[in-house]
């Protein structure tokens, strides 16, 4: 597993990149694959809507409306509102349209496999998004790039966006057979390469599930040695998102040493000035 290597101390640190699907959807996608693309990040966390919405971007275009738009109006018009953003109905048709056929491909596969073998292949969301990553071929993609860069990208919640939409239209397509997904390989994945890391650090924009299965591989190791959370959520309601550094030193999930801050602020604004800052200015 490749690490990120300070320029000043030499040390190598498996950085886990944990981004919730607004991310992707709001401004932070190119960031995101500069970062995948120049091999500056070991792995990567997110949601279901992170990693369709990447694939949604390369087949059609999202248009900037405004948070006010009523949604009965969008409704009648085949348009959906993601904040300020606007996608058409057309959008996930063509992600339909796109996306079906690599399942179709996956499952021949996987029943070739047990032809052969007499033993179920088993994808997992990581195995599926490498797979996808290959698939879509388009230099715009942030899977592509994890693709080409053997970097693996884990979605705990596969099926809650449109991919799990897609994913349940193909159950009745393929019936009697199945795609088998398993979680389960998955984690154990995560979790080996937090504990076989040297180093381990955490960059995570949002919270809840993202933020959470990064922590969680790193307690497997006793904690991370650096972390950093960036959002605007507060503690004081117990949310996930909103708890400091310091609640997940108490859960073994960062060390008591560790260097580890929470940044109060607009990510889509101030994460591509942190990049720049550091991450960016080792590409040549």
């Amino acid at each position: 597993m490749r690490s990120w290597k300070d320029p000043e101390s030499g040390e190598g640190t498996t950085i886990f990149l944990g981004y919730t699907s607004n991310m992707i959807s709001s401004g932070l996608r190119d960031t995101f694959r500069h970062l995948v693309k120049h091999k500056r990040v070991s792995a990567i966390v997110t949601t279901a809507g992170g990693v369709e919405e990447d694939f949604i971007k390369c087949l059609a275009p999202t248009y900037h409306g405004s948070f006010s738009t009523p949604g009965a109006d969008l409704r009648a018009k085949g348009m959906n509102r993601i904040g300020n953003l606007i996608v058409p109905n057309n959008n996930y048709c063509a992600f339909e349209d796109w996306v079906v056929p690599v399942l179709d491909k996956m499952l021949e596969e996987q029943e070739d496999n047990f032809n052969k073998t007499g033993e179920r292949y088993m994808w997992t969301p990581s195995r599926v998004i490498h797979r996808l990553g290959q698939e879509i071929n388009d230099e715009s993609s942030v899977y592509y790039w994890a693709y080409k860069n053997d970097i693996p990208v884990f979605c705990p919640a596969l099926t809650d966006g449109s991919l799990g939409d897609m994913l349940y239209f193909h159950t009745f397509k393929a019936s009697p057979l199945q795609l088998n997904i398993d979680i389960v390989q998955d984690i154990r994945r995560i979790n080996t390469l937090a504990v076989r890391a040297k180093r381990a650090g955490m960059i995570i924009l949002g919270g809840g599930i993202v933020k959470h299965h990064i922590a969680n591989a790193c307690l497997m190791r006793n904690g991370a040695e650096s972390a950093v959370y960036i959002n605007t959520a507060q503690e004081f309601d117990g949310s996930d998102a909103g708890a400091r550094p310091d609640e997940a030193v108490s859960w073994g999930k960062i060390k008591s040493n560790a260097d580890s801050i929470k940044v109060y602020v607009e990510a889509t604004v101030a994460f591509p000035l942190i990049v720049a800052a550091t991450f960016a200015q080792a590409v040549s």
